[in-house]
């Protein structure tokens, strides 16, 4: 199979360029999902529990549990009173429960260091700021200064690397890591005008969650199917991307997770390693998840003669 045309390195779009961000803008303005962290009203601290929670998990199961966090903790202020244990138990089963911890510090060290505003708003200051807090990357920090507060910033999450890769570049599926020159071509998209570079990000990340999807390319709904470089060439190597091969049922990932669980019902320290329910795992299991557990702080033992653990 041929590969795509490789596309030069820009550092100024072209018209035609130009042409595509914004008929994704368009797009975006006529079907963008009505997300409650989309709306005016949302507050820095909305976006960014959102772009938090919405690592790794679907905006459906997102939605309710960040509806009710903003109800209980609607400021940094209000979860930093408030304590890791209680963050964890109110994460319920979203999944990777480290980023309720991070969120956890997150608002501790915004109360501490910005007066319990979230920081970002600075045009020179902010992405540093940003990026000083517990678990904020790259990603989480432009998503924060584009969607709160309305800066130019270079936004590139899984959705947008593909419909870029796909629609300029004929590639099926990003690389596994983000390049400069990625990086460099993204940038020279984004528009100079920060309510249009908010607008692109915004609708091209939607684009590839509702349309662009990586398993699924609905092309007929696509703005940019006639401009599309992957497209043209036939769709190329999607059915060469590699497939999820790691089992959900059985995995540490799960046993972490069903300890949690156990943990966030109960009213008082409970000791795991004896409980009915959990001792369909194997031989080890149990012990290495509760031990990683305790490492990553999320647990703690709080009886070492009962062998009790409570959430950390």
């Amino acid at each position: 199979m041929p590969k795509p045309p490789q596309a030069a390195p820009l550092t100024r779009v072209a018209p035609h360029d130009e042409a595509m961000v914004e008929a994704v803008i368009d797009w975006f303005v006529a079907e963008a999902r009505d997300l409650p962290w989309r709306r005016a009203d949302c507050t820095p601290w909305g976006v960014l529990v959102s772009e938090i929670m919405l690592q790794q998990t679907p905006v459906a199961r997102v939605e309710p549990v960040w509806r009710e966090w903003m109800l209980r903790w609607p400021t940094p202020a209000a979860l930093a009173e408030s304590t890791q244990a209680d963050a964890v138990r109110a994460w319920g089963r979203l999944g990777y429960p480290r980023r309720a911890q991070r969120l956890w510090e997150c608002a501790r060290v915004i109360v501490e260091r910005h007066g319990g505003d979230v920081p970002g708003a600075d045009p020179d200051l902010g992405e540093a700021e940003l990026l000083a807090l517990p678990g904020i990357g790259d990603y989480t920090a432009a998503a924060v200064r584009a969607f709160a507060f309305g800066e130019r910033a270079v936004v590139l999450d899984t959705n947008i690397r593909r419909v870029i890769g796909r629609a300029w570049h004929g590639q099926a599926l990003p690389a596994a890591h983000l390049t400069k020159r990625e990086r460099d071509f993204a940038a020279a998209l984004v528009p100079e005008v920060a309510t249009e570079a908010v607008a692109w990000s915004a609708g091209s990340m939607e684009l590839g969650a509702l349309v662009c999807t990586a398993r699924v390319a609905r092309c007929e709904e696509c703005p940019l199917a006639t401009e599309c470089v992957w497209l043209a060439a036939g769709k190329p190597g999607l059915e060469e991307a590699p497939k999820r091969t790691q089992a959900w049922h059985g995995s540490d990932r799960q046993v972490r997770g069903r300890v949690l669980a156990v943990l966030r019902e109960a009213s008082a320290p409970v000791n795991v390693t004896g409980l009915a329910v959990l001792e369909d795992v194997e031989p080890g299991q149990l012990d290495r998840c509760i031990g990683s557990l305790v490492d990553d702080r999320l647990i703690a033992l709080v009886d070492e003669q009962k062998g009790a653990y409570a959430l950390g």
